[in-house]
C-alpha cells in the first residue's frame, strides 16, 4: 500500500541526554551522512505522498537540515516532549483529511532499510495495525511485546513499567509501526499518562485496540535494522554496522578489497567493476572510482572522480574537485585539489596540485608546486599535453605551459612557457673553492 495511499511520520524531537553533545542526537552522522537523513532515504524510496518529521530539541538545526537536502519533506514540533504518542499527534495538522495508511519511523534508527518497511506495509492487510518486532539476546530498555495465544500482540510493555517476568522476554518492539490515518488519530486520542514516566506512550495503543477484539499482527525483522543509537558507544556500533553492509555491497559489485574491514567507506562511494582498493584507505563523501581503477593504501579521496584504470596512492590525497584521468597516476604523498589530470598524466610524487588542467600524458616532477593562492584569491595553472615539469619547480599562477614543453628542475615559473619550450628560472650556480671548509673552521668543528 505505498505510494499516494501511504504517508511517514518521523520521530526526531528526542534531546539525546547520553550523546552529551551540542548537536541534535539524529543529526549525528553514520557513513558521511546524518541518522535523519538515512532514515528519511528509506522512507522516500517507499515513494510516500508525504513525510512529516516530528521536530523538537535542535529544532532550527534539524529543520535546516531537512529543507537543505530534501524536497517536499515538512516538519512539525512537538514542544514540550511529552512521550512518543505525544509526538505523533504533533502531526494530525499536517495528516488532515488524509486516508490512507500511517508508517512511524524512529530518527535514530538509521539501519532501516526499504525491502522491511514494505514487508510491514504488506503485513498490515485489513489489520488496524502492524509492528515490527525484534529478537535480541540483549533487550536492554527496549519495549517488550507480550504475545496472545493467536500469536497476535497483546500489548506492549516500555522497560520502566515491565514486571521482572516482563523484563526477561526478549522479544522487543523496534519503535516501527503502521496504521490507518484515520484510526490512529482516533486511538491517540484515548491514550493515558499514568505511568513511570508520566508520557503518552504510543505503545499503549496496542493494548486498546486489543481491548476493541483487534488482532495486532507482528513483523519479525533482524534486530541489526533497529540499532537504535543514544550514545556515542551506540553511534561507533552502528557506523561499524553500516560500513559492514557497504563492504559486502562493494565486494559483491565486483570491486576487490585486499582487507575490507580497513576501508572506511561513505554512504554514497560508487565504485566500478575490477577496482581494487587497497588496505586503509578512506572514502569520504561524493567519490567515484570507475572500472579498473587501483586506490593504493591510505589514500584519503573525498568529492572526486577516479576515471578507468588511473592509479592513486599510497598517501595519496584527493580534495573537493579532483578528476583523475584514464590510465593517470597520481602517487605517493601527492594532493590534488580542484584540478583535471588529463589521460595517462603523471604525479608520481611529492607535489602539490591545486586549481589545475593537467594535460594528457604530462609528467609532474617531485616536488612540484602549483602556487595558487595569494592569500586572498585562486589562480589557475594550465599545463599542455605532453609538458615535463622537472622536479621541485614552482609553478606561479595563473600561468600557462605549452603542449610539449620542458620546465627545468627547481625552477621558479611566474610567466607563460609556449608549446615545445624549454624553461628555467633560477640562480646560477657558484661553487666557492675551500669555502666549507672555511665555514667549519669558525664553528670550530673540522
Amino acid at each position: 500500500m505505498n505510494g499516494k495511499n501511504l504517508g511517514i511520520i518521523i520521530l526526531a524531537a528526542g534531546e539525546g541526554t547520553r550523546m552529551k553533545s551540542a548537536v541534535p542526537k539524529v543529526l549525528h552522522r553514520i557513513a558521511g551522512k546524518p541518522m535523519l537523513g538515512h532514515v528519511i532515504d528509506a522512507a522516500k524510496a517507499l515513494n510516500p505522498s508525504k513525510i512529516v518529521v516530528i521536530t523538537g530539541h535542535g529544532r532550527d538545526l534539524v529543520e535546516g537540515y531537512i529543507q537543505n537536502q530534501f524536497e517536499s519533506v515538512e516538519s512539525a514540533v512537538q514542544d514540550p516532549q511529552n512521550g512518543t504518542g505525544h509526538a505523533v499527534m504533533m502531526a494530525r495538522e499536517a495528516f488532515a483529511g488524509f486516508d490512507g495508511d500511517i508508517l512511524i519511523l524512529l530518527g535514530d534508527c538509521p539501519l532501516i532499510q526499504a525491502e522491511t518497511l514494505n514487508n510491514l506495509v504488506a503485513a498490515r492487510g485489513d489489520n488496524p495495525l502492524a509492528l515490527i518486532g525484534m529478537a535480541t539476546e540483549n533487550p536492554g530498555n527496549y519495549g517488550r511485546l507480550v504475545l496472545g495465544d493467536d500469536g497476535g500482540l497483546e500489548k506492549i510493555v516500555e522497560f520502566a513499567d515491565a514486571s521482572d517476568a516482563e523484563k526477561n522476554i526478549t522479544f522487543c518492539n523496534s519503535g516501527v509501526m503502521i496504521a490507518p490515518a484515520l484510526d490512529l488519530f482516533e486511538v491517540l486520542d484515548k491514550l493515558s499518562n499514568e505511568n513511570a514516566k508520566g508520557e503518552y506512550y504510543l505503545t499503549d495503543v496496542i493494548a486498546l485496540l486489543r481491548k476493541d477484539g483487534h488482532k495486532i499482527p507482528v513483523e519479525r525483522a533482524s534486530e541489526k535494522e533497529f540499532q537504535g543509537v543514544n550514545t556515542k558507544s551506540d553511534l561507533a556500533k552502528a557506523e561499524n554496522s553500516l560500513q559492514k553492509r557497504l563492504r559486502n555491497a562493494a565486494l559483491e559489485a565486483g570491486v576487490t578489497l585486499i582487507d575490507p574491514g580497513s576501508v572506511h567507506f561513505s554512504h554514497d562511494t560508487k565504485l566500478g567493476a575490477d577496482v581494487t582498493v587497497w588496505p586503509n584507505v578512506v572514502f569520504a563523501e561524493g567519490v567515484v572510482v570507475e572500472e579498473g581503477a587501483t586506490i593504493h593504501s591510505f589514500s584519503h579521496l573525498e568529492n572526486c572522480v577516479v576515471r578507468k584504470g588511473a592509479s592513486v596512492g599510497p598517501y595519496a590525497r584527493l580534495r573537493p574537485g579532483a578528476d583523475i584521468g584514464e590510465g593517470a597516476k597520481i602517487g605517493n604523498f601527492v594532493e590534488v585539489k580542484k584540478s583535471k589530470i588529463g589521460k595517462d598524466a603523471k604525479a608520481s610524487h611529492l607535489s602539490y596540485i591545486g586549481d589545475a588542467d593537467i594535460g594528457e600524458g604530462a609528467n609532474v616532477g617531485a616536488g612540484v608546486i602549483t602556487c595558487n593562492y595569494d592569500g586572498k584569491n585562486k589562480f589557475q595553472t594550465e599545463v599542455g599535453e605532453g609538458a615535463f615539469i622537472g622536479s621541485n619547480a614552482s609553478l606561479v599562477a595563473p600561468v600557462k605551459i605549452g603542449a610539449g614543453a620542458i620546465i627545468g628542475a627547481g625552477s621558479v615559473i611566474t610567466k607563460d612557457v609556449p608549446g615545445d619550450d624549454l624553461a628555467v628560472s633560477r640562480a646560477k650556480q657558484q661553487n666557492l673553492k675551500g669555502a666549507a671548509k672555511t665555514f667549519r673552521t669558525r664553528r670550530g668543528k673540522n
